[in-house]
């Protein structure tokens, strides 16, 4: 999901201020979505799903060197297609390792499902990270919009103000290098940016396009989309920059408030009841996540959108990360199992990249799955809410 690049306004004067701020979390925002590499079947019955489901404990015990036949689903691979993706994206990282696999990768030439399996195994060993966590998904969505508001389409798509600032923490201790923060200048004074609900409180005289409400409030959450205008014309909304606030999940205040139900939170049965109760009382559910999200508009050149590691999403084998836990461009094996949602495919086991990150993409065994453009991807990462375990690949001498 995307995503932090914003105006920035000079603020040299606030040096002491902005000191103050370095206990506030980094500012991140997500890139887009497009679409899986064939994931894998759906079960043939569905199952009730728990909220908190728990794995039964790994194979190996905590500590032990593992091999790759410890990879729950190894041998069952896509080994071609994880190659080509790590082909694509190793590029970005800065470790001098994963660098030096990367050449050898891009100088592999032709190989087939047999040689790729044999170059990971000659040139990686598989390392767990942490315990259990949680493996989430995003995609590019696909939205109609209009050039002019009417009562449906109702809600701007607003490009980042001149008064937002993005500050790097980093500028002024080199301990917190990599941390942002975003606000605006009051006087003499450095102050948080507005959430949600104060910024929809004031018209914009310059919207980007118009949209339904529900439908902004998931472009906001992938980070970027797709917008497709009655004359024909698709265009791309492009992250350009978010106010700073910590994003807040509204799938639990629903859960809790008898909205949906339990098994039910996916990311449609969200959107269908927003859509359903259009106007104040989805719009009090939606201000429950104060984070909003800015755009810039570009030619739709049906490409992949491009994600915080600055290179485009392979679909299904990326993922954003936590970038104080993970590096761009390593290599990661996914082992999540045990759906809280119902509908959802049983696992998700696979070699992917770490290309992105996003705001609620926080911790060590995190990780959100990019799946693709449009409706189909949308509709399976909705569904993407499984306990994890992460297994980093680290590169052999």
């Amino acid at each position: 999901m995307a995503r932090v690049r914003t105006a920035s306004t000079a603020i040299a004067p606030l040096a002491l201020a902005v000191l103050l701020l370095s206990a506030c979390a980094s500012a991140v925002a997500p890139p887009p979505p497009p679409k899986p590499a064939a994931p894998p079947p759906a079960p043939n019955a569905p199952q009730v799903p728990s909220q908190n489901p728990v794995l039964p404990p790994p194979v190996t015990p905590p500590g032990a060197v593992l091999t790759f036949g410890d990879l729950p689903g190894w041998a069952r691979e896509d080994h071609l297609a994880a190659l080509k993706a790590f082909q694509s994206g190793c590029g970005v990282s800065k470790d001098p390792a994963i660098s030096r696999v990367c050449a050898l990768a891009r100088a592999v030439k032709d190989p087939d499902a047999a040689a790729a399996q044999a170059f990971f195994e000659a040139n990686f060993r598989p390392e767990a990270v942490g315990d259990q966590g949680l493996l989430t998904a995003y995609f590019a969505p696909e939205y109609p919009a209009r050039m002019s508001r009417n009562a449906e389409f109702a809600s701007p798509v607003r490009a980042a103000p001149e008064d937002l600032a993005v500050v790097d923490l980093g500028a002024f201790d080199p301990s917190l290098a990599g941390r942002k923060i975003m606000g605006r200048v009051a006087g003499r004074a450095f102050v948080p940016y507005p959430d949600r609900a104060e910024i929809e409180a004031v018209p914009t005289d310059k919207p980007l396009a118009w949209m339904r409400p529900e439908d902004l409030f998931f472009l906001q959450i992938q980070g970027s989309g797709v917008l497709a205008l009655p004359d024909g014309r698709r265009v791309k909304a492009v992250f350009a920059g978010t106010n700073g606030r910590p994003f807040v999940g509204i799938a639990a205040p629903m859960r809790d408030k008898g909205l949906l139900p339990d098994n039910n939170t996916s990311g449609d049965a969200i959107r269908t009841w927003l859509a359903a109760h259009r106007g104040p009382e989805a719009d009090a559910i939606m201000r429950l996540n104060p984070r909003y999200v800015f755009f810039k508009m570009a030619e739709d050149d049906g490409q992949e959108p491009v994600g915080s590691a600055g290179v485009s999403l392979p679909p299904g084998r990326a993922i954003a990360v936590d970038p104080g836990r993970h590096a761009y461009g390593a290599l990661y094996w996914l082992d999540a199992s045990a759906p809280a949602l119902a509908g959802a495919f049983p696992v998700y086991r696979r070699l992917v990249v770490a290309l992105d990150t996003g705001g609620a993409i926080k911790g060590d065994v995190r990780a959100d799955l990019y799946l693709g453009r449009g409706p189909q991807a949308g509709a399976e990462a909705g569904r993407v809410r499984h306990a994890l375990r992460l297994y980093r690949l680290v590169p052999t001498p």
